[in-house]
């Protein structure tokens, strides 16, 4: 069916690049940047001119939108879901995508930055890509892949569905959220108002790669306080919290517990922002593994490390507080197999190879699978994202928009 399709996505997600949409995890507002309005007004635009007149952005900057249902059979909602905000990582500003097309399977060097050489010898995955049409940025930015190749993809599918009514669905919900990367991506989702039975994250790697696993996943902020006094008169009564917040870094295993030394189905602890002055020193921790009960085992662990550090350092004091993030999504999604298996049947009839996996991360799917919407995660193509090496084939993309029309296509025909 798809024989004469001309695809839309490449097109589509060349242009939504070069909206600049990263997240701000210091902001307090919601979305946390402005900016990624940008983005939802575009889409909703398109939406609108393809037909999806309901398709609006809110204040909080979702964007939300209906693809009726042509069929006469009760159907279950099905919401295709991906974010619009880009990672804090690394700048997402002035993106230059450029298309290299036939790729030969050597090394990409990026043209605006020299030092930047995608190599197929560091992203082996790019080896297997030799002949597709890839997109990368131009060396001194992120490109955007995740998830605007989700984004594009879900578009390219509405776009197909509303051109081939013959295609029997049931009702469609499409979803774009901001603030995924920083945690927040369903943090004000009005759910009466999407409205849907199931879901789909398009926010994946690699071609046919279906993940129903995430990490569950903490936050642990420790505050360290220490006794200011005037340097010059500071012996036996100055306690740096700079120092002790070191020390209690430094602790930490080298050989294990980091990302630095995991894999597989390994989880870890991970310092991502120190602050501080002397009186005061923060530092914070996100947790992640598949088992939710370890988290409390590593946040003991690092308890232990904090009362060492605080030992050695008489007169400082700590508080700790932990949050939690999201929790993996398999817990809920074992009990709705069907999700599962008609994703796993639509990825085959797309003629693509099924790669089942975990994430070691999580998904906006993480959370809504525990707020009532069970959403695994499908693949775009989007690889080495967060960094300035990212890329995305133009054909794993297109067989993403193959798949998830397929999935539209068996809840019709299974329900």
């Amino acid at each position: 069916m798809f024989e004469n399709y001309d695809f839309s996505a490449a097109e589509r997600f060349l242009r939504y690049v070069q909206i600049d949409t990263q997240s701000d995890p210091q902001s307090k507002s919601h979305p946390s940047t402005e900016k990624q309005k940008n983005l939802g007004r575009l889409l909703v635009e398109e939406l609108k001119l393809m037909g999806l007149t309901d398709a609006a952005l809110d204040d909080f900057g979702y964007v939300y939108a209906t693809l009726p249902a042509n069929t006469d059979k009760p159907v279950p909602v099905i919401c295709f879901c991906a974010h619009m905000d880009t990672a804090p990582d690394c700048t997402g500003e002035n993106v230059k995508p450029i298309v290299h097309a036939n790729y030969d399977g050597g090394d990409i060097p990026l043209p605006d930055d020299p030092n930047q050489v995608i190599s197929p010898r560091e992203h082996p995955y790019l080896a297997t890509k030799k002949g597709d049409d890839l997109i990368t940025a131009s060396g001194t930015t992120l490109l955007g892949a995740d998830d605007k190749a989700g984004i594009a993809v879900i578009m390219d599918m509405a776009h197909f569905l509303v051109r081939h009514p013959e295609i029997k669905h049931g009702a469609i919900r499409i979803l774009f959220t901001p603030d995924e990367e920083i945690g927040r991506g369903v943090d004000k989702l009005d759910m009466t108002r999407l409205g849907a039975d199931f879901g789909y994250t398009l926010d994946a790697g690699e071609l046919g790669s279906f993940e129903d696993e995430t990490f569950s996943a903490d936050a642990m902020t420790i505050t360290f306080h220490g006794i200011s006094a005037h340097p010059g008169y500071g012996k036996d009564k100055l306690v740096n919290a700079l120092k002790v917040a070191a020390h209690f870094i430094d602790s930490l295993p080298k050989d294990e517990w980091s990302p630095e030394t995991t894999e597989d189905r390994y989880g870890f602890v991970h310092p991502v922002r120190f602050s501080g002055i002397t009186e005061k020193a923060t530092v914070e921790f996100i947790i992640r593994d598949f088992i939710t009960g370890k988290l409390k085992a590593y946040e003991t662990h690092l308890q232990d490390k904090i009362d060492d550090a605080l030992n050695a350092f008489p007169g400082a004091t700590a508080e700790v507080s932990v949050t939690e993030q999201y929790r993996n999504m398999k817990e809920v999604l074992d009990a709705h197999p069907e999700v599962t298996e008609y994703a796993l049947e639509a990825i085959e009839r797309a003629g693509v190879k099924v790669h089942r996996s975990s994430a070691r991360g999580g998904t906006d799917g993480s959370r809504l699978s525990f707020m009532g919407l069970p959403c695994p995660n499908i693949f775009t193509g989007e690889m080495a994202f967060h960094g300035k090496h990212e890329y995305v084939s133009i054909q794993d993309m297109q067989a993403a928009v193959r798949t998830i029309v397929h999935l539209a296509q068996v809840w019709e025909q299974r329900s």
